[in-house]
């Protein structure tokens, strides 16, 4: 009798132990994104929290996603980094360069996490990097700029000096002398990623200065909306920016964040993630070009989609030669391309970009 009340304990044991195991196996992985800016910011967070929001969506409710919003790239992201990695997400995303020097640190204190940094280059075996070929929709953009300026002068608002903004504002002007040799692009600085006061204010001098065409690298609506109160045109940057001035908005580089978080989230979960350097762009369809403007002509929206096409076919890149710097000295010969190592170092300016880099 007692032997038998032994086994009947044990086997009811035994079956509740399963019954957690399978719920334990079936819990949600959580994933945490740490933002640089607001997510309604229309550009740069914006994309990346479409992204999340699409990546979560299409998971089947195996994945469970929070965020921090307007995080600085300084020590208070540190904080943010540890408070998520405590609180139990198993994938950790930092969407901004400054975040780098913090990941790394945090990245020490929880080997059992997976960091994922945007746009840097440091990793660690818990550690990696990602980024989308944001200079691809750069060409692309450019082309179109280079068919519609009347006036061959391009006002560029740039954020901060570092490669990647340097490397998109070479790439948009390439694309614009591949279809209109006169062109020439002038930057003015605004030493921030998002500031719409700032923007507002470079695009009103380029303005000022004769630029009939305006392109930026920043993250909130602010010149596409100066360009639509002045007439003069733009485009939607990291995102679809015409509801903010649709007779301005030519077109827009639209970056889909979703492909590689679906991917690192699914190795993750599978076990068979490493760390390692994600660059994706337009062959991945983590980039793309898209609503074009109603004054766009059909023949230029067909040349922009075919230099797509082209550069998802391997048949493009941007930075093939001839290619020379600004004083006219020849970087690339016919034929020849820029490496990735090469592109993420880019630190100069090609022929067509007015001024000097800030120091």
């Amino acid at each position: 009798m007692l032997l038998s009340r032994f086994k009947s304990m044990t086997t009811v044991a035994v079956v509740a132990l399963s019954c957690l195991s399978v719920a334990h196996a079936a819990d949600p992985l959580k994933a945490g994104f740490v933002y640089i800016g607001p997510t309604g910011d229309h550009g740069w967070t914006y994309s990346h929290d479409q992204g999340r929001k699409k990546m979560e969506a299409e998971s089947g409710g195996k994945v469970t996603t929070s965020f921090v919003e307007n995080v600085p790239e300084t020590a208070d992201a540190e904080r943010v980094f540890r408070d998520m990695a405590q609180k139990g997400h198993k994938v950790i995303f930092g969407t901004s360069f400054g975040y780098m020097n913090q990941m790394v640190k945090v990245a020490k204190a929880f080997p059992n996490t997976t960091f994922m940094h945007a746009t840097g280059y440091k990793t660690a075996k818990n550690l990696g990097v990602y980024d989308v070929r944001t200079y691809e929709g750069s060409y692309m953009l450019g082309v179109v700029a280079g068919k519609m300026s009347k006036n061959n002068k391009i006002g560029y608002v740039g954020s901060i000096p570092i490669p990647e903004v340097i490397r998109n504002i070479n790439a948009f002007t390439i694309g614009a002398r591949s279809v209109n040799p006169n062109i020439t692009t002038k930057v003015i600085w605004v030493n921030s990623w998002f500031d719409p006061g700032k923007e507002r204010e470079a695009a009103l001098a380029h303005i000022a200065q004769g630029a009939d065409v305006l392109m930026q690298n920043t993250d909130s609506p602010a010149v596409v909306q100066t360009a639509q109160e002045k007439g003069v045109l733009a485009f939607g940057w990291d995102s679809d920016m015409s509801k903010f001035g649709g007779k301005a908005h030519l077109a827009a580089s639209i970056l889909n964040w979703d492909v590689i978080y679906k991917k690192v989230v699914a190795d993750v979960q599978a076990g068979t993630w490493k760390s390692g350097d994600i660059w994706w762009g337009v062959k991945e369809g983590a980039v793309d070009i898209d609503n074009f403007g109603a004054d766009v002509p059909a023949d230029v929206k067909k040349l922009a989609e075919e230099r797509r096409d082209a550069i998802k076919a391997g048949k493009l890149h941007p930075f093939t030669g001839p290619l020379k710097d600004q004083s006219g000295k020849e970087l690339l010969a016919a034929g020849k391309s820029y490496s990735d190592a090469e592109l993420k170092k880019m630190n100069f300016y090609v022929e067509g970009v007015e001024g000097s880099i800030p120091k």
